[in-house]
């Protein structure tokens, strides 16, 4: 990119454009990813520098935290001492100490973006955002509006300039006011000639869009995802980036023409502008270089820990009886919730993957008019899961209403109904409790729902959709399943498919609580039909045939687990055989007792509650604080999440990990090729890493890469939330889901042979990327001799932990021996 260039090729600047600015999905379908994906073909830290020095991100804590954390020992002397000689510094060892303990350094960010737009205010006196902003959030919000506006906007089937033409002929005052964007909206104009008249050097034109497109990298990164995906929208609106950026060309033509009329030297014509090359080459900074020194050495005081607590794990008894198996969501949030499901029941199995448990599809609810994608966002399901009309409705409350829009029975509800909903909310303020308007993650699939699963007749469809699996594509889906997380003998009477999901109200990030592998929505749906599909009779026929022999007596029961709320929703309880019930009874007992303990962990990171209060009352409060309109913190979701395990329980059962693991199980016998691996690498990568990035920068920059405190945000249109009426729409996350993480990356452990582990990330180039560039570290733990090899420089090094001390590691084992308090006790302690 060069501002020297002869000529303007607007494709490719558009093209850059869409690259660099962020990629949020509309709020109905967060997802997590890397904020600085635009980087990512560069190596971490380099990509780190480049993005603070151009767009001036803050990308690493200060040095005064690192400083006040190496204090309090939680950057450890001998890791610092370690990392320091490893990045080759051995000679200048004790130089770049003193470096990173005492030297000051400037601090201030630079920024290159912004400067060329600067102009106008400084030499014009005119302030091209505050005369232009106002207008363009509110006609992009109400054009793409999902249902929060009373009037819809007049017309939106033509494409977005095309609606401009109708709206600015037919009404009134029209949204511009000079002759000369008006003529030009009407007979059709392009990015170049408004660039021609506005900035006059073809030069300069693609520093100038980028300096106009990032004073509002929300709205404009919201446009190019619609553009890229018209199905993240329920209600479809055409619109294009190009047409975005002609519309502000305009409005600050109109703004311009009504300030000075149409007699004004277009800005590089009227002043020498020092050309700016927005991104030239980055030259090396040592204040940079200690920073990325600090940031290795906090990720290895964490990461070494771990690895010494694997390295150093003792093996555990085998189990000959399994009482009941639970595959969970790899979801870090299901990490203690397993831990204390083993502990209470020794003779219990647990697993994690991907919580759309492999099974890919549209789901349509009773009366839905749109359908909702239940699997990772970047797949297109060709299937689609109906749910077949039942008896008992879903409750409502009556004042929310379509009719309240009305002159008169708005009035007329206003004046009835509106009294009773003003006393409920009166009283729910001091005694929440859930209504019918709480967002809760057991709304999305009611207890008793039928749902169309089988396709006994694979031509019949609903728009282009499939409806329900064949035998053979259940099968299929079914063994990948089961081999990819090692379950393919010894079954329990029971296995368990629970899926998650979360309650909230007044939240407007409610999706990034629910399961991100079903595109932010609760994972019931998914849970219920891999359930019905392993247990058809037919499927297990196939399934034999390919080596996994399921007994008869064995029986898949689907269930949901609140994360925020902890508890439990069994489905299709009456489907199991007398046998089965009277062992889900004692199981359930587990799964409850387990989730009391879980409450009362997670309750020792809020500070409206009391942790030393007897397990119910605790559980009660986490309850009452799900649905509080007062907390803007009804969990915190994936904070303190830096790593993912892939592999069998036993390398980590024994660990306490904090709620900090995303835990995939892995069996590496039942999968000696690596072809398994594939695939749970491929997600582990840009799902755990997407997680984990996202958290990261939101935490380092919360301004800028953040969304802010969640306080003042208004939903705008239900696609994105901004702070007030009128401000760009805020990507990443809210304070009040970052404010207790630590900002390292994720840590991979894979339980494998390095030259399988190897394979398997090299055999698709994106997944690769994750790895060789090191946005994400992997470690692999060799199965047979427990040695410890860590990936870097596209090579495998033998790594010995660097601590002695483990502090980090706990005997959850010995605990759940003693009572149920004592061991909530000791693992809080």
């Amino acid at each position: 990119m060069n501002t020297n260039q002869i000529g303007f090729e607007e494709h490719h600047v558009l093209h850059d454009l869409k690259h660099y600015l962020p990629a949020q999905n509309p709020l109905k379908d967060f997802v997590h990813h890397n904020t600085l994906h635009a980087f990512q073909q560069k190596h971490f830290f380099e990509a780190l520098h480049e993005a603070s020095e151009i767009f001036g991100y803050k990308t690493y804590l200060s040095l005064s935290d690192f400083r006040n954390r190496f204090l309090k020992n939680e950057i450890s002397e001998s890791v610092l001492d370690y990392v320091i000689n490893k990045r080759k510094k051995g000679n200048e060892f004790q130089l770049w100490k003193t470096n990173l303990l005492k030297k000051e350094y400037d601090e201030q960010l630079t920024c290159r973006i912004g400067y060329l737009r600067s102009f106008w205010k400084n030499e014009y006196a005119i302030n091209l955002d505050k005369s232009t902003h106002g207008i363009l959030f509110r006609v992009l919000c109400s054009y793409l509006d999902q249902g929060i506006s009373i009037w819809s906007f007049p017309v939106h089937d033509e494409g977005f300039l095309n609606s401009l033409k109708k709206l600015n002929t037919t009404s009134f005052n029209g949204i511009f006011s000079t002759k000369r964007a008006k003529e030009l909206l009407d007979k059709g104009t392009t990015i170049t000639e408004l660039l021609s008249i506005i900035v006059g050097n073809e030069a300069y034109f693609e520093t100038y869009l980028f300096d106009q497109q990032f004073s509002h990298p929300g709205w404009s990164g919201m446009v190019v995802t619609i553009e890229n995906n018209p199905n993240s929208l329920l209600d479809k609106r055409k619109i294009t980036f190009e047409e975005l950026i002609i519309f502000e060309l305009l409005l600050e033509l109109d703004a311009l023409d009504k300030k000075f009329g149409e007699n004004w030297a277009p800005i590089t014509h009227r002043f020498k502008i020092d050309s700016v090359n927005l991104f030239k080459p980055v030259f090396y900074s040592e204040y940079y270089e200690v920073l990325s020194l600090w940031q290795e050495a906090f990720e290895w005081s964490f990461y070494d820990q771990v690895l010494s607590g694997i390295k150093n794990v003792e093996p555990l008894n085998s189990v000959y009886q399994t009482s009941f198996q639970a595959m969970f969501c790899m979801d870090d949030r299901e990490c203690s919730f397993r831990r204390y499901v083993e502990s209470l029941d020794k003779n219990s199995k647990t697993f994690g993957t991907a919580a759309f448990f492999n099974f890919e599809f549209f789901y349509k609810p009773v009366n839905g008019k749109f359908y909702t994608k239940l699997c990772p966002a970047p797949l297109t399901p060709k299937y689609l899961i109906k749910e077949v009309d039942r008896k008992k409705k879903q409750a409502k409350d009556f004042h929310y209403n379509k009719k309240s829009h009305s002159l008169f029975f708005g009035w007329i509800i206003s004046q009835t109904l509106g009294f009773s909903a003003a006393f409920k909310l009166f009283v729910n303020i001091f005694k929440p409790t859930m209504t019918p308007a709480t967002s809760a993650s057991f709304k999305h699939l009611n207890k008793k729902s039928k749902l169309v699963i089988e396709n006994s007749n694979s031509n019949e469809k609903e728009n282009d959709l499939q409806v329900g699996f064949t035998i053979e594509e259940m099968a299929n889906r079914a063994e990948g399943l089961l081999k990819s997380i090692g379950l393919v003998k010894d079954f329990a009477p029971i296995v368990y498919i629970i899926g998650h999901g979360a309650t909230s109200v007044n939240n407007t990030h409610y999706a990034g609580y629910d399961c991100g592998a079903c595109s932010g929505r609760p994972s019931s749906v998914n849970a219920k039909v891999a359930c019905f599909a392993i247990n058809h009779p037919k499927v297990r026929v196939v399934l034999k045939e390919r080596g996994i022999i399921i007994p008869e007596s064995t029986q898949f029961s689907p269930a949901l687990h609140d994360t925020t709320r902890d508890e439990i929703a069994f489905y299709d309880e009456d489907m199991l055989s007398q046998e089965n019930k009277t062992l889900h009874q004692q199981n359930a007992i587990t799964f409850t007792k387990a989730l009391d303990l879980n409450a009362k962990e997670r309750s020792r990171r809020f500070d409206t509650v009391k942790t030393n209060q007897t397990l119910e009352k605790v559980h009660e409060k986490i309850k009452r604080r799900s649905v509080s309109l007062f907390e803007p913190r009804p969990e915190l979701n994936h904070a303190t999440n830096a790593m993912c395990i892939v592999g069998r329980r036993s390398l980590s059962k024994q660990l306490f990990l904090d709620r900090r693991s995303f835990m995939n199980s892995y069996d590496y016998t039942v999968d000696p090729t690596g072809d398994y691996l594939v695939g749970i690498l491929g997600a582990v990568a840009p799902v755990g890493g997407g997680i984990n990035l996202e958290y990261y920068f939101s935490r380092v920059d919360n301004h800028k890469l953040g969304a802010g405190s969640k306080l003042p945000h208004n939903v705008m249109g239900l696609i994105g939330v901004a702070n007030g009426i009128d401000g760009d729409l805020r990507p990443g996350l809210p304070s009040q889901m970052i404010e207790v993480h630590d900002p390292i990356r994720l840590l991979v452990i894979v339980e494998h042979y390095p030259e399988i582990v190897k394979y398997a990330i090299t055999k698709n180039p994106a997944t690769y990327e994750w790895f060789i560039n090191e946005w994400v570290k992997l470690v692999v733990v060799n199965p047979e001799t427990g040695d410890l090899f860590h990936f870097e420089k596209g090579d495998f090094k033998s790594y010995i932990p660097i601590q002695k001390d483990a502090n980090y590691v706990k005997d959850v084992q010995k605990l759940a021996e003693e009572s149920q308090e004592n061991l909530q006790v000791g693992i809080l302690n």
